[in-house]
This record gives C-alpha cells, sequence and structure tokens, in this order.
C-alpha cells in the first residue's frame, strides 16, 4: 500500500504537536478511549491526519450529519491526495421507512429517493478497503446499521486475470447473482453487456469508466478501462475485480440454506397466528413471505432483503447485525468527530427503530426476524470500538469518564481567541440585530442567528428580506447537496445572514462568520445549555473581528458556564500570543476547499439545487414546503402524515 503522507503548506504548531505526540504514545500503548478537546479553528481535522500518518493505520471518521461528513471528507482528501479517501453516508434523500397505524389500520409502504450518486461512493468505501490499507473512511452515523456480510461480500468478488481460461457462461450466471443486471442499450452502473467474445462490466463504483474484457475462446487476450459512451479505451490491464453490486449478496449455497430457514420461521409464525385466532395476520404473513421467497428463489433478491438478512447471514436472533465497522481490519483507528452530538446520536437510533417494527412484526407485515436488520444497539457499538478517539470543543460526560487520555488543543496556530462575548436585553433586540448586521456586512463578514423555533427562523428570515438585507435559513432536513450549496452561497456573500435553530448541528465552518447572535440565550434547555452555547459561540472563532452577542433578560447557570469556559480559553491564548510575539489573523480559505468533492457531477447538481430555489411559480414553492413537512413527518414517525404528504407531492408533480 501507499504509505498516508499529509500534504499540507503548514507543520504542527500551538498545542498541535503535543496532542499530536499524546494521542499517539496513547494509541501504541493501547489505550482504549481517548478524547481530544479541540476549541474550533485549532485544526482538530489536521491533527487527527498527522495522527493517522504518524500511525499508519486505517481510519474510520463518524460524524453525526452529512455536511459535516462532507466537509471532512473535502478536508482529508486535500491532506491525502495519495490516499484513499471515501464517503459513507446514508443514500436516500428521502426515506419513508415502512410502517404499519393500526388504529387506522393503515400500511405504509417503504419509500425512498435514492441518491445514485451517494450509492456509488457507498460502493467505493467497502471496495477500498478490501483492495488497499491505506484508507480513510468519512462516515455518518448511518454506518451502524445492518449491511451485508463483509464475508459474503469479499467472497462474491470475481477476479479475473489476462491470459487465464474462463467458462464465459459461468461468469455471466457469477455476475447475476452479484446482482448485476445485462443492458445491452442501456449501460450503466452495476450492467454488463455481451458483443459476440467480448465482455463489458460497468463496475458499481465507477464514474465513466467501464471494463471491456475480450475472450479467444476461453482464453481472455485482453482487459482495458474504457469510457462507457464513447467506448475509448482508457487504459490496459493485466487484472480486474469486480465487486458486488449490492452488499446483500451471498453464495448459492447460503441462499439455499437461508431459504429454508425462512420458511420454517414462517411455518412457525404463521401457526402463532392460528392459535391466537388471528387469521388475517396469518394470511397476510404467508402471503407477503412467500412471494418475497420466489423472488429469491428466481433472482437472488427481493424488496426489502434487508430483513432476512439474518437468515442470509446464518445469524443467531438477537446478535449484532454486520456493519460498516466490520469491513476495516480491527487495527483501525476510530475517530468520533463532535462526540458530544454524535454519541447521544448513536444512543438512541435502536429504540426508534425497535418500535416501528414491533407493530409490522405483531401485525404480519414482517417476519420478527426482520428485528435484526436494526442498527447497532449502544453496548454492541462499544464493542465496536477497540481504540476511538473522540473529538470535541465539549466533550461530554462520557467521554470525560472512559477516556485514559484527554490532549487539550485550546491554543490556535493562527492566534485567533475565543470571541468577546456581550449579553444584551430581549427588549429591542430584532431592531439592534439589524444594526449589528449593517455593520458586520460592512466589514465584509456574515452573520450567523439562532433561535428557538422553526416559525421565528422563517419569520425572522422573512422581516430581514424586507428589510432589504440578503438572508435565509437552513433546515437539518433539507436534502445533503442542497445544504452544501447554501453554506457555499453564503461564502460567496449570496447571502450575508444565515439563520437557523440550531446551526451547530450543520457542521458550519465558515471563516467569514463576523458575529453570531443567539436570541433567547436565557432559555435554558438542550438547544440552550452549556454545550450547546459554546459549541454556538465557537462559530465565530475563526475570524479574529468575530463577536458574539447573547439576547437575554437574566444570566443562567448554561450562560455562565459558557462565558466562563470561553474567556479561560481566551486568557490562555491570549498569553500564549503575547509569549510569542503573535498577531492573530484571520483564517482564509478557498470556498472549494470547503466544499466537499462529493462527486464530478457536483457542479450541475448544485447549479439544479439554485434554479430550483429561484423558482417563484406557487406549484414549485408548496412543493418544496410539502416536501420539507413530509421529510419532518418521517423523521418524528409521523408515517401517516408523511404519506398523505408524499401522494400530495405526486400530485402537484403531475401538475408541473
Amino acid at each position: 500500500m501507499k504509505p498516508f503522507k499529509v500534504h499540507s503548506p503548514f507543520s504542527p504548531s500551538g498545542d498541535q504537536p503535543q496532542a499530536i505526540a499524546s494521542l499517539c504514545e496513547n494509541l501504541q500503548n493501547g489505550a482504549q478511549f481517548q478524547t481530544l478537546l479541540g476549541v474550533t479553528g485549532s485544526g482538530k481535522t489536521y491533527t487527527m491526519a498527522k495522527v493517522i500518518e504518524q500511525m499508519q493505520r486505517p481510519a474510520l471518521i463518524l460524524a453525526h450529519n452529512k455536511t459535516l461528513a462532507a466537509q471532512l471528507a473535502s478536508e482529508f482528501k486535500a491532506f491525502f491526495p495519495e490516499n484513499a479517501v471515501e464517503y459513507f453516508v446514508s443514500y436516500y434523500d428521502y426515506y419513508q421507512p415502512e410502517a404499519y397505524v393500526p388504529g387506522r389500520d393503515l400500511y405504509i409502504e417503504k419509500d425512498a429517493d435514492i441518491n445514485d450518486e451517494i450509492e456509488k461512493m457507498r460502493h467505493s468505501a467497502t471496495a477500498a478497503l478490501f483492495e488497499r490499507r491505506d484508507v480513510i473512511v468519512v462516515a455518518s452515523v448511518s454506518c451502524i446499521y445492518g449491511l451485508g456480510s463483509p464475508h459474503d461480500y469479499e467472497n462474491m468478488i470475481l477476479s479475473l486475470r489476462k491470459g487465464q481460461s474462463y467458462d464465459l457462461q459461468e461468469i455471466l450466471r457469477r455476475l447475476i447473482v452479484m446482482q448485476f443486471k445485462r443492458s445491452d442499450i442501456d449501460f450503466a452502473r452495476a450492467t454488463f453487456r455481451l458483443r459476440g467474445d467480448i465482455l463489458e462490466i460497468y463496475p458499481v463504483f465507477a464514474t465513466n469508466v467501464a471494463i471491456r474484457v475480450e475472450f479467444f475462446g476461453d482464453e481472455i487476450e485482453r482487459i482495458s478501462e474504457i469510457h462507457p459512451i464513447s467506448g475509448h479505451v482508457l487504459n490496459n490491464r493485466t487484472h480486474v475485480a469486480i465487486f458486488p453490486a449490492s452488499h446483500y449478496v451471498t453464495s448459492a449455497e447460503k441462499l439455499e440454506r437461508a431459504l429454508v430457514t425462512i420458511e420454517e420461521e414462517l411455518v412457525e409464525r404463521v401457526q402463532y397466528f392460528k392459535r391466537q385466532n388471528k387469521v388475517v395476520e396469518a394470511e397476510r404473513l404467508a402471503g407477503r413471505t412467500n412471494y418475497d421467497l420466489e423472488m429469491l428463489r428466481e433472482t437472488g433478491h427481493c424488496k426489502g432483503i434487508e430483513n432476512y438478512t439474518r437468515h442470509i447471514n446464518s445469524t443467531l436472533p438477537g446478535q449484532p447485525p454486520y456493519t460498516l465497522i466490520d469491513y476495516f481490519d480491527d487495527d483501525f483507528i476510530f475517530f468520533i468527530d463532535e462526540s458530544h452530538a454524535t454519541l447521544p446520536q448513536v444512543r438512541g437510533m435502536y429504540g426508534g427503530d425497535h418500535s416501528r417494527k414491533a407493530n409490522l412484526v405483531e401485525y404480519g407485515f414482517r417476519l420478527p426476524s426482520a428485528f435484526d436488520n436494526r442498527p447497532l444497539m449502544f453496548e454492541e457499538f462499544e464493542t465496536k470500538l477497540h481504540q476511538a478517539i473522540f473529538v470535541s470543543a465539549t466533550p461530554g460526560p462520557y467521554e470525560r469518564e472512559h477516556s485514559q487520555n484527554i490532549a487539550e488543543q485550546i491554543v490556535r496556530p493562527t492566534g485567533l481567541t475565543e470571541p468577546e462575548i456581550e449579553v444584551k436585553p430581549t427588549e429591542g433586540q430584532i431592531d439592534d440585530l439589524i444594526s449589528q448586521i449593517y455593520t458586520t456586512v460592512e466589514m465584509d463578514n456574515r452573520v450567523l442567528i439562532t433561535t428557538m423555533t422553526k416559525r421565528m427562523a422563517e419569520d425572522l428570515t422573512n422581516y430581514l428580506v424586507n428589510n432589504g438585507i440578503k438572508a435565509t435559513y437552513m433546515h437539518s432536513d433539507i436534502d445533503t447537496l442542497e445544504r452544501v450549496n447554501i453554506i457555499k452561497s453564503l461564502r460567496l456573500r449570496e447571502y450575508d445572514v444565515l439563520v437557523g435553530i440550531n446551526l451547530l448541528r450543520e457542521g458550519l465552518d465558515i471563516p467569514e462568520i463576523g458575529l453570531v447572535a443567539i436570541l433567547d440565550a436565557d432559555k435554558e434547555g438542550f438547544l440552550r445549555n452549556t454545550t450547546s452555547l459554546i459549541q454556538t459561540i465557537g462559530r465565530a472563532a475563526r475570524n479574529k473581528d468575530a463577536r458574539v452577542i447573547l439576547y437575554a433578560d437574566s444570566i443562567t447557570n448554561s450562560m455562565q458556564e459558557a462565558i466562563a469556559e470561553t474567556d479561560r480559553r481566551r486568557e490562555k491564548q491570549l498569553k500564549h500570543n503575547a509569549e510569542h510575539n503573535i498577531t492573530p489573523k484571520s483564517i482564509k480559505k478557498g470556498v472549494s476547499e470547503h466544499m466537499a468533492n462529493l462527486t464530478t457531477k457536483d457542479a450541475e447538481l448544485e447549479e439544479k439545487a439554485g434554479k430550483k430555489r429561484r423558482k417563484q411559480l406557487d406549484i414549485h414553492e408548496e412543493i418544496e414546503i410539502l416536501t420539507l413537512q413530509m421529510n419532518e413527518a418521517a423523521a418524528n414517525l409521523d408515517f401517516e402524515q408523511a404519506a398523505a404528504l408524499r401522494d400530495r407531492i405526486a400530485i402537484l408533480k403531475n401538475e408541473a
């Protein structure tokens, strides 16, 4: 493999050298848990990169949302251009899980919009883990959801070598089992076509590169990389490995065994329903499951195949599912970024999934084995943390209690201090805020405003726009590429103000921020606790002229603690600056460096997203509003409402 090598014009400075040394020493000594307590702007990502370089071990970086994951992937790609930096997040732009509402006897079928580009990158990540060791995967918490067995995935890889003899018909059968589709007309990802003695395969994770295999009799005469449209040869190969088109692939023997055990469970469950005099449930389950069994026999796949993974993987009831983490070797380093937010999110994922499936199983829509298609329980997740480093400016109780080492990174190489904080009364806060916005914008800086509710964010944005201020708001359920586009637009000054409820969730890393305004700062709760306040204040720590205003009528304990911790960090930085004669300088970062290079089609996708926002026709505005409401309903497990909104959107799209 190629060694991990960081490419950067900078060398470690400030608190970075001691943090890197401390983390690496404890990794070498076998420490299971460590914490990197790094303030915003102290170069935590760079420190992680240098730890990977020094340890020369694969790494998984876990982020709590797609936007933050995209930003991290972009930064790691810049640090490691010679190595494999992969991106693994949920491939759903919209996801309505399968559900049943007993009160209305309403079954809601699984519905999803799959992002083809992100699906491709997921396959690229798993393929890279089998091909090389110099791999860094940046993932969202979707990586703790069940995935196909890595052993079956590896065993299904098709290896072809120039000069070797093969049975062409057997290769075609193998591709079908690997979930490739034969298509002589529409040659796209995860398809193949045969023209005489020439077999062309479009790998599932490829971008504008297909594989051409030319036979002479049974012998492979030539292997080439070709452009899938023009057919031009791009490169010649002596060997190629074709990876499965699905993570849920298995051998014919395992599939046959799975068919038997699924039928056995079905018989047992139907008998259970009949003993309970639940004839409808028994008939429903038999019909649905037998249809799936027939599809599995004929094609090796069925809709909702993930619900049968326990049978396919031959695992026991209640056994932890295979996840992306199992695709790594045991010596990988697990970085959990923004751990104060990521760990609670991981902790809560299993409960919501289990409660939804309970109705499906109880009313005969799914076999009980569907419970094993799930995210990891937190206790199971802990067993996967062979060596983990929690990364946060505000580590929570779990990190502090479990870490054998806490490496502080408070001093910034740039000399930037924590922003000064001013507390102002709520009376007349909007008029004062507008005045502060004008002052900030005149200095060519941007403004972040956090509110308590979505309605207040929308109303405030409209009010600012009506006063001639270029403002927009952002919600966490806006799709990945659209969120990235909004942040980019803010940095390019298409907007001067960004309003949100909990903007620290969005992974914002914007050096142009000159003012952070927190409305209703004295409203104690999740959005205004000590951790949230420190994190939000930190959004202003990349600009030497940045300020923070807390609008409040009293100073709560959370406010007091946040202000005290900010002052402590500020004093330490000022002392370091004085000792080393450092003049603080604002961080300068090109927009292209900040935006994740997710795909070769990013520019096109972002342009489409921009056009979508600029449409003024009522019907398109209504579709956008309903889509946001639908996503919010699905996230809140209000499946009935989400399904009704989905149907209404479909009607409007037909009219558009």
